[in-house]
């Protein structure tokens, strides 16, 4: 294997040769442990951007030759190609070149030094030179020429946040599309309404699912209103948002530059300064995709006691069955698709703790944690949106009803009296249910008969006061 000898100003490291990054990233994979987790692809693209966007204004300002900026588009648009790749496999082209660990020291160096060393060496084979000979391209002097690692990582954080909430509210819209579709199937069957889990008054089963949609629905605008947090940031802020080793016309200009690569609304921050240091903004619209995955565990909390026994709890409604469930009990299934997705809520809700602690814990004009900040909001992002999308398609499109079960639940209980004192008067039904025992099996029989009326009509009336 033939190598390369790259230095800096601590020493010297050698290369293999078919490597494209360079010796910073070398320094970076000795100095932190992997865990086996990726850079999120959309954080690349959104980088990848950023770095195609500032060479384009940088080749205005003719700090890059005509030569040296197609060589460096050429590079961004190959690794942006394999970001883009349509397959698993193709992919993983992008990760033999985007290689340091998403936790790692340094506020993101690691991260924007692996990418300007690889886009230059790249750029430096396009150009029939040798990797390494930096004299040429240089991955700071010119991948990185008016930026700094704090104002370009998070930007395409940001960036990359959006994208992805865009798609969260696209899954949300699925799963309150299901919910609806539900609402109108059950909008018949009557059933027992519950509070802290015992018997209240009736109600319908799709009365039931509207109520989930109309929260899933709440979280959809929330991803949409705080999508404008995001747009503001401190690219052209540099070191500490001063934009000290930038200049001015390079930022009059990135950002028209930056807003036609990505098609997003992106705005410089009112003080550069303001959004280099403070993160107020991630923790606030993170904390719209936390309550995005309380709404979704309750439901399907919910969901699991509805559905349980099916012959020994509640079971008045039916999952899809996805699998056995025991390897002992024959016929067992369990709401396996509902469990995975509160698994992903509880992670979401870890992570708004972690986010939140580590936003807190920055110092003076940077934060120095934003690599975990980042890396758990957009996985966070990709985690729920995933797990949202399983949860309509292969759950929620699935459920039927078991209106027996229902109307069981509702003979059976008291609390159908409360409808009945409107008609009946309030001491009269109270007779009735204190006279009731279970020996009596069905309340609205026994009701029905000391009120001498027809169970028919006793149901009548229950179907009036609801709205059916």
């Amino acid at each position: 294997m033939n190598y390369r000898i790259e230095k800096d100003s601590i020493g010297e490291i050698k290369i293999a040769d078919h490597l494209n990054y360079g010796i910073q990233t070398a320094r970076a994979l000795a100095a932190f442990p992997s865990y086996g987790e990726r850079i999120n692809p959309q954080f690349i693209r959104q980088y990848l951007y950023i770095k195609k966007a500032c060479a384009a204004v940088n080749h205005k300002l003719e700090h890059l030759s005509g030569e040296q900026y197609n060589a460096i588009v050429f590079a961004i648009n190959q690794l942006i190609s394999q970001v883009d790749a349509p397959d698993n496999k193709s992919l993983m082209e992008i990760y033999s070149n985007i290689v340091v660990d998403p936790y790692q020291g340094g506020a993101g160096t690691s991260l924007n030094m692996n990418i300007n060393e690889v886009i230059a060496n790249i750029a430096l084979v396009k150009m029939n030179r040798d990797k390494g000979d930096y004299s040429v391209i240089h991955p700071l002097d010119h991948v990185n020429k008016n930026q700094s690692t704090n104002d370009t990582y998070p930007t395409a954080f940001k960036a990359a946040a959006i994208v992805l909430l865009r798609e969260l509210q696209e899954s949300f819209s699925s799963l309150q599309n299901a919910l609806q579709k539900k609402e109108i199937e059950f909008s018949n069957v009557l059933k027992l309404g519950r509070t802290q889990l015992e018997d209240a008054v009736p109600m319908t089963l799709g009365q039931e699912f509207g109520a989930y949609g109309q929260a899933i629905s709440r979280d959809r605008w929330r991803f949409y209103n705080v999508e404008e947090r995001l747009r503001s940031v401190n690219l052209g802020g540099t070191a500490i948002g001063n934009s000290i080793a930038g200049e001015i016309r390079f930022t009059t200009l990135v950002y028209n530059e930056l807003r036609s690569l990505t098609g997003l609304p992106i705005a410089k921050s009112e003080d550069l300064i303001d959004g280099t240091q403070n993160l107020d903004v991630i923790v606030e619209s993170f904390s719209i995709i936390k309550t995005a995955a309380v709404s979704v565990q309750k439901i399907c909390n919910d969901l699991r006691l509805l559905s349980s026994g099916p012959n020994g709890g509640f079971g008045e409604i039916n999952l899809p069955k996805m699998q056995a469930g025991s390897t002992i009990m024959p016929g067992k299934v369990n709401p396996v698709i509902l469990e995975h997705t509160i698994q992903i809520c509880e992670l979401v809700k870890g992570h708004d703790v972690i986010i939140s602690n580590l936003v807190s814990a920055g110092n003076l004009e940077l934060n120095q944690y934003m690599p975990m900040i980042a890396h758990l909001y957009l996985k966070s992002a990709e985690m729920l949106k995933g797990a949202v999308t399983n949860l309509a398609g292969k759950c929620i499109a699935g459920i039927s009803a078991n209106p027996d079960n229902c109307m069981k639940h509702l003979m059976n209980s008291t609390a159908i009296a409360a409808l009945l004192m409107k008609d009946y008067g309030y001491d009269r039904i109270a007779e009735i249910v204190k006279s009731f025992s279970p020996a009596h099996n069905n309340f609205i029989s026994y009701a029905a008969g000391e009120l001498s009326v027809t169970v028919e009509k006793l149901l009548e009336t229950v179907k009036n006061e609801i709205g059916i």
